[in-house]
């Protein structure tokens, strides 16, 4: 209770203190010089109350991971930043309308928010952070996001958004981190995505509907050092300009590309420029704070998430469950710090490229339900980091490579490839391979088949022959003598042949 005697505080944190009750109306009273209030990671629950205040400055509120629930309701409208992300907040974000343009970070995550996107979004000219994934939100991306000019990670993954990425969005020049996995987004990938956003070092497109061959102009993003676009319809064959991955081929960055800073309190007396520069200010000071960006990705056959170091150091390139054709293009070898590449189910064929070993950080490669044929390169048993392969249902043949990775990985990874052979693989090489169970089937029926037809031709033959000497009368007359004639022919023959024998003993 004595928090309710104390009305001059600037800084309030009672994050992660066990809380476990819904908040009194009179706490939301907040002091006039309140710079930052953070009561996240308890289990407060209950619905918020309008929460009015006069509050000098723009400020930052953190209920994140909690169990609030409800519509989010009026909120002071001089907010520096916002997180309430982690509760279970319904309703839409039209709150949003009512606050001034100094937001810079909005984080509404893992919540149960629905409708679609205001278009007053637009207005948060400073917003650099913007979190809306894993919730119910639905229609089109407005294009009021293009106004965002410095804007620099963007999360609209796990909703139910639709349509074409709006245009406007290649006006987002600062933008590095861009989610928009788990969708039902449609149309082609644009080519302003490789001529405007530059900076991306990560772009995430998995499981929407996207169409069409892949642009070229992809291959301008020199930062990119995580690309998803997994479980789409996109089609053709994969540029040979993917060498130009330069952030794969380095090891790390010169700068943290995975901590963003933003203003957490803004003073009322501070002068805001239309590209987020402080214009003036006088002697109250602003506050910086920061956020890590966090990745879903594939790993090694599971979804993984990824953050700070994991994430800066990760390089990855995902085309799983497209229809992507053709050969693999041999530049794809010179990503030399590549550390997982998934080009499963696809259509892919011809030979896997003799110099994969030159992708010496390699740790993960899927190739499975493709149509790669030949022999496995020996090249491959030369990549010492790999811990993960799969290259199931392909036409590989041949022995697979002597190496203590190649032959410790489980021999599920090297099925639905009939001529391959050798250790983990229990088909012997220089052995016919076992005829499979189908196969022996057919045969099987075949035979049946074959002894059925033959035996109803001797049943045929002999009762026609029966019925010939039955119904005939001059049949069974030569029939009878034939036999006669034979009997006298055998004996004559025999009796001969006795008296020979005879006559040569005695003598």
């Amino acid at each position: 209770m004595w928090i309710r005697t104390q009305r001059n505080f600037k800084h309030l944190d009672i994050s992660g203190a066990g809380i476990s009750d819904s908040i009194p109306a009179w706490f939301w009273d907040l002091p006039t010089g309140l710079e930052f209030m953070n009561i996240s990671s308890n289990q407060i629950k209950g619905m918020l109350p309008n929460i009015t205040s006069s509050v000098l400055g723009n400020v930052a509120l953190d209920l994140s991971n909690n169990r609030f629930e409800g519509r989010v309701p009026l909120l002071p409208f001089r907010l520096a930043a916002l997180n309430l992300s982690g509760n279970r907040f319904s309703g839409t974000l039209t709150f949003l309308c009512d606050i001034e343009a100094f937001l810079s970070f909005l984080d509404v995550s893992n919540n149960l928010l629905s409708g679609s996107l205001p278009d007053c979004l637009g207005k948060l000219s400073v917003l650099k952070i913007l979190n809306l994934s894993n919730n119910k939100f639905s229609g089109e991306i407005p294009s009021s996001l293009g106004s965002l000019l410095t804007l620099e990670a963007l999360y609209l993954r796990t909703n139910a958004f639709v349509g074409e990425l709006p245009v406007s969005l290649s006006n987002c020049i600062r933008i590095r981190f861009l989610d928009f996995g788990e969708n039902e987004l449609s149309g082609v990938i644009p080519e302003w995505k490789g001529e405007s956003l530059s900076g991306l070092y990560v772009l995430v497109l998995w499981s929407n509907r996207f169409h069409g061959k892949l642009p070229s102009q992809v291959c301008w993003l020199n930062n990119l050092q995580l690309l998803d676009l997994s479980n789409n319809q996109l089609s053709g064959t994969i540029p040979r300009c993917f060498g130009n991955f330069t952030a794969m081929v380095r090891r790390s960055f010169g700068d943290d590309m995975t901590n963003h800073s933003y203003l957490s309190y803004i003073p009322t007396v501070m002068l805001i420029g239309p590209a987020g520069s402080v214009l003036s200010s006088e002697e109250t000071t602003s506050e910086e704070d920061h956020f890590l960006d966090n990745a879903l990705v594939k790993w090694k056959g599971t979804k993984r998430s990824f953050e700070r170091t994991g994430l800066q150091l990760l390089k990855s390139i995902d085309l799983s469950r497209n229809n992507f054709s053709g050969v693999l293009p041999y530049e794809i070898t010179s990503l030399y710090n590549a550390a997982s590449l998934n080009l499963s189910y696809n259509k892919l064929h011809g030979e896997v490229p003799k110099d994969i070993s030159q992708l010496k950080a390699l740790q993960s490669l899927d190739f499975s339900r493709n149509e790669f044929s030949e022999h496995i390169p020996s090249s491959l048993a030369q990549i010492s980091s790999l811990s993960y392969l799969d290259l199931s249902y392909n036409n590989l043949s041949g022995r697979i490579p002597t190496g203590t990775q190649l032959q410790s990985f489980n021999d599920t990874f090297y099925s639905g490839n009939p001529q391959l052979c050798g250790p983990p693989l229990t088909q012997m090489c220089g052995v016919p391979p076992v005829v499979e169970k189908k196969n022996v089937e057919e045969d099987d029926d075949f035979w049946k088949s074959y002894y059925t037809g033959m035996g109803a031709g001797f049943a045929v033959g002999f009762l026609g022959i029966c019925g010939a000497l039955v119904l005939s009368l001059r049949c069974r007359y030569f029939l009878f003598a034939w036999l006669s004639r034979m009997k006298d022919w055998i004996y004559v023959i025999v009796v001969v042949h006795f008296g020979k024998l005879e006559r040569k003993f005695r003598r």
